[in-house]
């Protein structure tokens, strides 16, 4: 069979082209190409003018800028914290400092090397070194050998992320043998020991070695041998230093490392890790005050450091402190306490706290608290306490009657000048509550004065329009109870004073609104209130019912090469809080009551401040309870006292609070009761009114 094929007739005997470039075309592709080059050419040299020559400058900053980096240098000295009149209580002082910085390239082995060397060049506690400083030691200075003692099974656990690196790493701390360190010789131990020293802390952090006691030789064989010791390395350094000794020491607060809770806000800030900072009261309320300026240098390509800025120290704050007086409170409390101590019925009495203010301005003069303890010998010595004005409430007694006296005018329960029957009180179901003794028909001003627990019952009960009947249930208004704490709280009572301090308790108050507690509220024998709180509280009745904020800064001066104080740079102002809701009318009544208290023949404060001072105040006690064998149970009741006063009464100057948490107790067999409240209140005013006497 034949098969025929399909042809394309179009491509048949189709002619072929053949193309040709002439040389005009040549001609024109070369210089076409040619242009392309040379505007190439000219844009190259025309930038590398412009590189090269006209911005050479230019390029030349930012090539230093990449090249240069900016470090700071160590944390300069801590401002100085002055007294009110310019007395230095806390200063700097230099301080020779031997330290190491660990170098992410430098191994351990090299490390475990400069200890050994480094260690027979230092003195230091090296009996301080622990067993585990020990078989740290160990497990770096033979790595090999113990990675071989994990076993195989535990090298596949960690594979299945059973165990993780610090779980290997335990077990190889354990499986250092008893006998591998009975080994260690002297110079393993001081190695040892200062390996740890070199490996605590932050990693890249400088650790500081030793910086007391540094000899001249010690300081001289680092300094002159750091080129070869790598990482170790001298500096002045510095360190706070007291001038009064323990005087006021735990409000002027401590400075150390930065705390690790709060590394966070510090780096954030623009602290390094390795940076000393304020950790309590007043160093770390005024931190940024008192910080130092660190100097800026820049380094350079040739690793050279470049001072930028120079480094200050910190600004100095001046107190309203008197250091003077503070000095004698304290060692009233001392004294007073420790005679205390051998009196009867005072097994439980242990601290008494006193502060001295300026009642116009918020300014403290002086503050302080004392407790005693065993001295070992039988006998006993006192420790500070401070820190207890701010945080330790007591129930404070009848020195809150003012401000429940106050409550009685303010809602038209009681009238200035009326007249009560002092008689005791009952409530169906409840004990009787009377006054200290039954005092008969007195007035309000009276009530003050011989401190009438009666008449404010039952001015209380009128405040919470009850129908009081003897020995019958009392039904009240619960709403009496904020009645009185709204005005309590414009007083500072139970609510924080404002005091330029870190740390600050309101005291304790409680939700049981029972008739019976009402009573007790009136009289300061339910909530509990701290000494700073009392302060406010007489304060604002001294100044005519403004509540100032209690403050210990008084200014702050720019830093100097010298002693003398720099330019002023801030004015601690009055804090005006709020003004208490009353007429004047009737706090000058409160007030009558107070000067009543202490200069009447009758009054309970005779003898608190001497009366040619002519004081106002209000004397306290209450019923309290203490835990007299450690389990965390009250179970024996107690007496506090307490004390407010203020002098003159017309203008004054001072205003004072001494408290005596459990100072007796109620001793069936001895009902004496010391007056170390008392005796306190009079020799700390009268130390005020020596240093600042009346004109």
């Amino acid at each position: 069979m034949r098969i025929k094929q399909k042809v394309n007739s179009k491509k048949i005997n189709k002619p072929s082209r053949n193309y040709t470039v002439s040389k005009a075309t040549y001609k024109k592709r070369f210089f076409f190409l040619g242009g392309i080059t040379i505007i190439f050419f000219l844009t190259i040299t025309f930038r590398l003018y412009q590189v090269m020559l006209r911005d050479e400058s230019k390029y030349q900053e930012e090539l230093t800028t990449l090249a240069t980096q900016i470090v700071e240098g160590p944390s300069s000295p801590r401002g100085r914290i002055l007294d009110r009149n310019g007395k230095v209580i806390v200063d700097n002082k230099a301080v020779k400092t031997i330290y190491y910085t660990k170098d992410k390239d430098r191994t351990t082995e090299e490390e475990i090397s400069l200890a050994y060397e480094v260690s027979s060049h230092l003195s230091l506690s090296y009996d301080k070194v622990t067993e585990r400083n020990k078989r740290e030691f160990f497990v770096a200075k033979n790595s090999d050998e113990m990675t071989k003692r994990i076993t195989d099974k535990e090298w596949e656990e960690y594979n299945q992320r059973k165990l993780n690196s610090d779980d290997i790493y335990e077990l190889k701390i354990k499986r250092v043998t008893d006998e591998e360190l009975a080994n260690f010789t002297i110079e393993d131990n001081k190695a040892s020991y200062l390996y740890y020293l070199m490996n605590k802390g932050y990693s890249y952090d400088d650790k500081i070695i030793k910086n007391i006691g540094v000899t001249d030789s010690e300081y001289a064989y680092i300094a002159e041998n750091n080129q070869d010791l790598n990482g170790f390395n001298t500096k002045l350094d510095w360190e706070r230093v007291y001038l009064y000794g323990d005087t006021f020491r735990t409000i002027l607060g401590s400075v150390g490392s930065i705390p690790s809770e709060e590394k966070d806000i510090y780096l954030a800030k623009g602290y390094s890790l390795n940076d000393r900072v304020g950790t309590s009261y007043l160093e770390k309320q005024y931190e940024d005050y008192l910080k130092g300026t660190k100097a800026i240098y820049e380094t350079i390509n040739s690793h050279e450091l470049k001072l930028v800025s120079e480094g200050a120290r910190g600004n100095d704050i001046v107190l309203t402190i008197d250091i003077e007086l503070q000095q004698q409170l304290e060692q009233i409390l001392n004294e007073e306490i420790l005679a205390t101590k051998n009196q009867p019925n005072t097994e439980y009495y242990n601290r008494s706290y006193a502060i001295i203010t300026d009642p116009t301005t918020g300014e403290i003069l002086a503050m302080a608290g004392r407790q005693a303890i065993s001295d070992g010998n039988g006998g006993y010595k006192t420790v500070d306490c401070t820190s207890g004005i701010l945080t330790s409430p007591m129930t404070s007694g009848s020195v809150v009657k003012g401000a429940s006296m106050l409550v009685g005018y303010n809602t038209g329960a009681i009238t200035p000048g009326e007249y009560m029957i002092d008689e005791c009180v009952k409530i169906a179901g409840t004990p009787q509550k009377c006054s200290w003794k039954t005092l008969g028909r007195i007035n309000d001003i009276d009530a003050l004065a011989l401190s009438s627990n009666v008449y404010q019952f039952k001015t209380a009960m009128r405040v919470a329009g009850a129908n009081y009947q003897y020995n019958m249930p009392l039904v009240i208004n619960e709403n009496a109870f904020d009645i009185y704490r709204n005005t309590f709280k414009e007083f500072g009572l139970g609510v924080k004073t404002g005091i330029d301090l870190p740390v600050e308790s309101v005291g304790t108050t409680s939700d049981n609104k029972a008739p019976g507690l009402l009573l007790d509220f009136v009289m300061g024998q339910y909530d509990t209130y701290t000494p700073i709180q009392l302060m406010q509280y007489v304060s604002t009745i001294a100044n005519g019912g403004n509540r100032l904020a209690p403050h210990l800064l008084k200014e702050v001066h720019a830093s100097t090469d010298g002693e003398e104080l720099g330019e002023l740079i801030y004015t601690y102002g009055t804090n005006l809080l709020n003004t208490v809701t009353t007429e004047a009318a009737y706090l000058n009544r409160v007030k009558e009551g107070f000067h009543a208290v202490m200069t009447k023949s009758y009054g309970l404060g005779k003898n608190y401040i001497d009366a040619k001072y002519d004081p106002s105040g209000k004397t306290g006690t209450s019923q309290s309870f203490t835990d007299t064998d450690g389990d965390h149970v009250i179970d024996t009741p107690t007496v506090s006292t307490a004390f407010i006063g203020y002098a003159p009464t017309t203008s004054p100057k001072m205003a004072i609070t001494v408290t005596s948490p459990d100072s007796s107790w109620e001793n069936p067999n001895n009902s004496y009761a010391t007056l170390v409240t008392r005796r306190i209140s009079s020799r700390a005013s009268s130390a005020y009114f020596n240093l600042y006497p009346l004109e």
